[in-house]
């Protein structure tokens, strides 16, 4: 039996941005259940407390989001003893690598000529748009794995906001959850203690400068536009959301409801 988990979220000392999506409400009604999905950054710097922690959670599975690049950068995750590891990369490690180069490394004048009048926002939509049309094997496995036996689970990226955030909403679509409860839930990544903290190159002051720091807002922040960038290209590709999980995503009327049965109290 899965123990549930602490209604006051857990300081995680070397993980970011953990929570719990249970009790968000279903248009029908219904509720997700606490303790059968869950959402974090990586978990590469996971204190022995941390793992201690999510070692309670009697997860089945680890969904890993990142690509070769991530892992290289920030190292693997922990291993949970008994839990599954499944890495299903959102993105190419070749796509905006020279971009992401010069976020770390680029001075001031280069990262206003990448970054600079809604240049950083437009690439995220770009981007949120691109992983919904282009990586429907991925969402599919994953929404096939948790109706089947992946429960409960932990789906997490590097920062745990973008890839995780999409791979998050997209379940919860399948659940029916209500829209704005959604966006309300990818908004939590905004708080000062789950943000991914910005490594550049340099460590001189300069580096982190206030105008820096405001030119790479668009890259580390949530925005309801971004997601709503992803919704938009649902309606648009598939004209909706059940032909999407239907057609995009191959999950039957039957899976879907077997999903529902094990997320939703």
């Amino acid at each position: 039996m899965t123990q549930q988990v602490p209604s006051t979220e857990p300081e995680l000392a070397g993980v970011r941005n953990f929570r719990d999506v249970g009790g968000l409400p279903t248009v029908d009604g219904r509720r997700v259940r606490q303790g059968v999905l869950f959402r974090s950054g990586h978990l590469a710097h996971a204190t022995g407390e941390d793992a201690a922690f999510l070692a309670t959670l009697g997860l089945h599975t680890v969904f890993d989001f990142r690509n070769a690049a991530d892992q290289k950068l920030e190292g693997p995750d922990i291993e949970l003893p008994g839990v599954r590891n499944v890495n299903l990369p959102l993105s190419d490690p070749a796509d905006g690598a020279e971009f992401w180069k010069m976020v770390r490394d680029g001075d001031l004048d280069q990262l206003r000529a990448i970054l600079a009048d809604g240049k950083g926002a437009d690439r995220m939509i770009a981007s949120y748009r691109m992983i919904i049309k282009d990586r429907t094997a991925e969402h599919s496995r994953v929404l096939h794995a948790l109706a089947e036996d992946s429960v409960p689970a932990l789906m997490h990226c590097a920062a745990g906001k973008d890839r995780a955030g999409l791979s998050i909403a997209v379940t919860l679509l399948a659940l029916g959850v209500e829209r704005d409860a959604i966006v309300e839930d990818y908004l939590k990544s905004n708080a000062k203690h789950r943000r991914y903290k910005v490594h550049r190159s340099s460590s001189h002051a300069s580096a982190y400068s206030p105008e820096v720091m405001e030119l790479l807002s668009p890259l580390f922040d949530a925005r309801a536009e971004y997601l709503t960038a992803a919704f938009d290209t649902i309606e648009e590709t598939w004209g909706g959301v059940d032909p999407y999980l239907e057609k995009g995503l191959k999950l039957s009327p039957q899976s879907r409801e077997r999903l529902r049965e094990r997320l939703l109290d």
